[in-house]
């Protein structure tokens, strides 16, 4: 079952709010806190004054739709394919994935084979093989966020090479795929001022393909037990008559627990795998810090050797020390657990999340294996859309598609 109490920090997280603002509603009594076990928790049902969360209470299941045909997809910036296997999931075939990093191509390789995979930079993929990937009907890609140069420029797509963008931008003009999809962070929304957005989905428009209003999708939401933000964006090619709908809202938020403990995600707890290790000393400093804690919880003299000059120096810094909850869902993973100031530590055992423990909270199935050194296992994970919520961007592909 779901919980029927949710923490001041999750219906922070839900509403795109921030604590102190959940707080407040509760000192104004705009909304019911209680304490049961001195944590300030909020009932599910008082949830139902918010129409945003009004999903939580509708009875309506998500309908997936299955594929009237074979629906084609090629693959840029792949990574260890987070995406490729969420939109596999869905029900869409890939033709074709491309990265420049050779380990992220053997992990795909490796669980894949069949797949038609090329480690290449992409700069160095030429127009003609592009060709040669038309009639392709989608083609997605999480292209880096760099900024462009404006100096006397106007920003069309020829003004925008040697970026990243340029290239992708350069694949769907070539393939000429239905729908065209790229994923970001949400930080590409505020970049350079909002000028880098502007500028991609200006040229999408003068390549041929309608951008779809952006949208920031929120993990939690699309049974993915992290507090994950991606940035969709979707060009519908012009005159294809295609319309397309970002997915409702489909789920509770899950948590830790369902991620690393047999239950609604998993049929069994999470496998041993390898995973980074602490010094004794921040050994016994994170022993010190209780489930969902930080470094605020350390005693005074660990506080100050822990954080040293960084201390009394301005932010909440809750990301410093902090071990995860097994009832909450798990904080956005980076590309280590155990950096200093992203640190997600086990919420009971004294260590960084393991290998395993990774994929699972991206909802990586436990056969999908990783190739490389233990670092780099990390940051392909890390680096990688969760797959559940690639699988619900899919089913949506896929209900577009299948009204061409």
């Amino acid at each position: 079952m779901f919980s029927n109490h949710y923490s001041v920090e999750l219906v922070a997280d839900m509403l795109s709010t921030s604590k102190s603002t959940v707080n407040s509603w509760i000192r104004k009594k705009t909304l019911k806190g209680t304490k049961p076990n001195g944590k300030t928790l909020i009932q599910k049902s008082e949830l139902k004054k918010f129409d945003k969360l009004s999903f939580l209470f509708s009875k309506n299941k998500y309908k997936k739709p299955k594929p009237k045909k074979k629906w084609t997809v090629v693959e840029l910036f792949a990574g260890s394919g987070g995406l490729a296997l969420g939109f596999e999931k869905a029900g869409l075939k890939c033709l074709f994935a491309n990265d420049i990093d050779r380990d992220s191509c053997e992990t795909l390789k490796k669980n894949r084979p069949k797949w038609n995979i090329l480690h290449k930079d992409i700069h160095k993929i030429s127009d003609g093989e592009f060709k040669k990937l038309k009639g392709t009907d989608v083609v997605s890609g999480g292209f880096p966020c760099q900024a462009f140069s404006y100096a006397g420029k106007k920003l069309g797509f020829k003004d925008t090479r040697g970026t990243l963008f340029y290239e992708f931008a350069r694949a769907v003009k070539i393939i000429k795929p239905k729908i065209c999809l790229a994923e970001n962070v949400r930080g590409l929304i505020s970049h350079d001022g909002g000028k880098t957005l502007k500028t991609i989905i200006n040229i999408m428009e003068e390549i041929g393909y309608k951008v779809i209003a952006p949208q920031v999708c929120q993990s939690i939401f699309y049974e993915v037990p992290q507090k994950r933000e991606r940035l969709f964006l979707i060009g519908i090619k012009k005159g294809s008559g295609l319309k397309f709908n970002y997915p409702n809202k489909i789920s509770e938020p899950y948590t830790v627990k369902d991620a690393l403990k047999k239950g609604r995600l998993y049929k069994t707890n999470v496998p041993n795998s390898e995973y980074q290790k602490y010094t004794k000393r921040k050994q016994q400093i994170m022993r010190k810090v209780p489930p969902g804690g930080n470094w605020n919880d350390l005693p005074e003299k660990m506080k100050k050797e822990y954080m040293k000059g960084s201390l009394h120096l301005g932010g909440g810094k809750t990301g410093i020390a902090r071990r995860l909850s097994w009832d909450e869902p798990s904080l956005t993973l980076t590309t280590a657990p155990a950096m200093k100031q992203t640190e997600r530590a086990h919420p009971k055992e004294d260590r960084p999340l393991s290998v395993r423990e990774y994929a699972r909270i991206q909802t990586f199935p436990d056969n999908w294996m990783f190739s490389g050194n233990l670092n780099s296992r990390y940051k392909q994970i890390g680096n990688a859309v969760p797959v559940n919520l690639a699988k619900y961007i899919g089913y949506e592909i896929i209900r577009s598609l299948n009204k061409y």
